[in-house]
């Protein structure tokens, strides 16, 4: 595996949510963000507009070439910061596509750059995007978020919705919850009001995993999994983190597992945290007989009840 500091080709990783990732770090000399999140893995830093040192698309091919192959599913373009910040970025995902064959290019973006047009544009020829949404509420957004002077909350929450409306690709959003911040019944009724007008593949639900840059903390497994009721069970929600993770070891009636499932569905490692074994031997006959199905939602396996399957969102 690459690991070695300031190398712009690293992995291949194994992640859970997006298969085999080979991933390209479009700042791997230093911290280039437009943002300076609390919950962020990398120390703290004053926020930029625009990336002050680069690294050029031919370094970058040269360096990912020789790593290509059939077992990477998927080309992560990251970055010690904020990867649409990257100048180039247009142009490299034209050269990415040349030799990637069927390999699917990813990235992973605080949202905030969907503003710039270019910015905008060149996303969409990406076959997965990932957005980040943490807040709506402004107060909120800056606390947690620490965004670069000028950046409007409500105008990414725009340019996320127009996103999703004309994007073809695989597109996910993320929402990093940090005790006491986001994770109130106001701010969630908020983002999940945003959320059912967005045209999402998966919405990841997550805390803080790492130690982070400032002196905050996360929010329990359970507190989790209680956030995910709170949103329209329309929603394709996913409890994306397990930290903190304590198994419940509750008891479910086949009713009481229908009707969770129906409310949330859920995937095994959910399952392994909330019911006891009893209640999973009973779900194992509920899928023997059919009336519990599993359902697969982009590179991941819900259980879900057999009568929501062709169950159309509202708007």
């Amino acid at each position: 595996m690459l690991a070695e500091k300031n190398k712009i080709i690293f992995g291949p990783i194994n992640s859970r949510r997006f298969g085999m990732s080979l991933g390209i770090d479009l700042s791997p000399a230093l911290k280039q963000c437009n943002f300076d999140c609390l919950y962020c893995e990398l120390a703290p830093s004053a926020t930029v507009s625009s990336q002050t040192q680069t690294i050029t698309v031919d370094q970058i091919i040269k360096e990912l070439t020789p790593h290509l192959n059939d077992t990477i599913d998927v080309i992560t373009l990251t970055a010690n910061g904020e990867p649409t910040l990257y100048p180039h970025l247009n142009e490299l995902i034209d050269e990415i596509d040349k030799i990637k064959n069927s390999t699917e290019t990813l990235i992973l973006t605080n949202s905030a750059t969907l503003v710039d047009e270019t910015v905008f544009h060149a996303l969409l020829k990406l076959d997965q995007v990932k957005l980040s949404l943490d807040a709506i509420s402004n107060d909120v957004f800056k606390k947690i978020d620490r965004p670069h002077k000028n950046i409007d909350v409500s105008q990414i929450v725009e340019r996320v919705t127009a996103f999703s409306k004309i994007y073809k690709g695989k597109l996910f959003i993320e929402i990093l919850f940090v005790h006491s911040l986001n994770d109130t019944k106001e701010e969630i009724s908020k983002l999940n009001a945003v959320l059912l007008q967005i045209n999402a593949s998966r919405i990841d639900l997550g805390t803080i995993d790492r130690p982070p840059a400032y002196p905050v903390v996360g929010i329990s497994y359970k507190e989790l999994h209680e956030a995910s009721l709170m949103f329209d069970n329309s929603l394709p929600i996913h409890i994306a983190s397990r930290v903190h993770a304590e198994p419940n070891n509750t008891y479910y009636s086949d009713e009481d597992i229908i009707n969770t499932l129906d409310k949330r569905p859920l995937t095994m490692d959910d399952i392994n945290l909330l019911f006891d074994e009893d209640s999973k031997k009973r779900l194992e006959q509920l899928i023997t007989d059919g009336k519990i199905v599993k359902k697969l939602v982009s590179n991941l396996e819900f259980l879900i009840p057999q009568n929501n399957l062709k169950r159309k969102r509202e708007k």
